[in-house]
């Protein structure tokens, strides 16, 4: 049976990378895999880049109003794809994961999902939430904090400041920039971890 994959990590984990040497192994047997990214994502236009420079047009961009079954059978038959890969999915919709299960099981395609587990205020992104609940398969992708250290946090610069509040999306390098954190940088310089349910509150200095 074909499996619904999350592959998590912080900013800068070689997410995109990833994805892409993924899917490029399929090219390469004459297999047809479809890449996503959702149409919040507009860096790159209709395409994915990562950092270390290799970038590949998608096949598909998909709105949040879209349904990703449709979207992806208007590309290209179901029967006729061999593995649908998403970038950046935490900003799929939670019914875009359900259907992304549903090509999985009942149409024998595997997907594979790259993206963030939560935002700069350490909170879920709804698509990131709905991955964890339902995915077959969770993996975590690592990298290091500026101490070393395994970083987890994605923490939101502005004007070269570190912040705590704000929209949760704000594209990387256009509304806003970001750095990957241990919970102990995180802790220095952006401040107390909050829930969704905690009151907010200013730390008490800013680095």
């Amino acid at each position: 049976m074909a499996k619904l994959y999350f592959r998590y990590g912080a900013m800068n984990s070689s997410k995109t990378a990833l994805l892409l040497t993924a899917a490029y192994n399929y090219e390469e047997r004459d297999q047809h895999p479809v890449l996503v990214k959702p149409g919040v994502d507009t860096k790159a236009g209709a395409s994915v880049s990562s950092r270390i420079g290799v970038d590949r047009k998608v096949d598909v961009v998909l709105e949040s109003d879209v349904s990703l079954i449709a979207a992806l059978e208007a590309n290209r038959p179901l029967d006729q794809v061999d593995a649908v890969f998403i970038d950046e999915a935490q900003f799929l919709t939670p019914a875009q994961v359900d259907e992304a299960f549903e090509v999985a099981v009942r149409h024998g395609v595997p997907v594979l999902c790259y993206g963030l587990r939560g935002d700069f205020m350490t909170r879920s992104f709804p698509g990131s939430l709905r991955l964890l609940e339902i995915a077959h398969s969770i993996e975590e992708l690592k990298t290091i904090c500026r101490c070393g250290s395994k970083a987890i946090f994605n923490a939101r610069i502005v004007d070269g400041v570190f912040v705590r509040h704000g929209d949760q999306v704000a594209i990387d390098g256009q509304q806003a920039d970001y750095e990957s954190l241990c919970g102990r940088c995180y802790l220095e310089k952006v401040g107390p971890v909050q829930g969704a349910g905690s009151p907010q509150t200013d730390p008490p200095h800013l680095f």
